[in-house]
């Protein structure tokens, strides 16, 4: 059985996974069939969701850090508040590249078992992207 402290190194995997681009760490914290209940466009279950995922947030922007402002965690959850930075230089949503760079915040719940990610709540500021992009406006 994995503890609190198993699942906290998980979690910290997983993040130098989706800011490095080492995709091939996912299979080592995702569980196969992990749900994620706040998936973007075309993300399916697993690794191999979050890969396709952190891929495609990687060609829009190229510099993209996810810092984690805030952790706190229980024996099977990690819940955490993270700052995305990024500048925008490819296709993102099916929008050409602005050269803008955005700033937004989220919050992220994960469940663990046996060290391994099953599950995932999060709200990201995906409006926030699109006013900084200027390709939504403000009001």
């Amino acid at each position: 059985m994995a503890t609190r402290e198993d699942n906290m190194a998980a979690q910290q995997r997983f993040g130098l996974a989706a800011n490095s681009g080492n995709y091939e760490a996912l299979n080592d914290v995702v569980s196969p069939n992990a749900i994620d209940h706040d998936p973007a466009p075309g993300q399916g279950p697993g690794p191999d969701g979050y890969r396709h995922f952190f891929t495609e947030l990687h060609s829009a922007f190229p510099d993209v850090n996810i810092s984690i402002d805030y952790m706190v965690a229980d024996d099977d959850n990690i819940a955490m508040a993270y700052t995305l930075t990024g500048t925008h230089q490819g296709l993102f949503m099916g929008f050409a590249p602005t050269g803008k760079h955005v700033n937004i915040h989220g919050l992220q719940i994960s469940k663990f078992a046996d060290g391994k990610l099953v599950e995932r709540w999060g709200s990201s500021d995906q409006l926030g992207i699109l006013e900084q992009l200027g390709l939504y406006p403000a009001h």
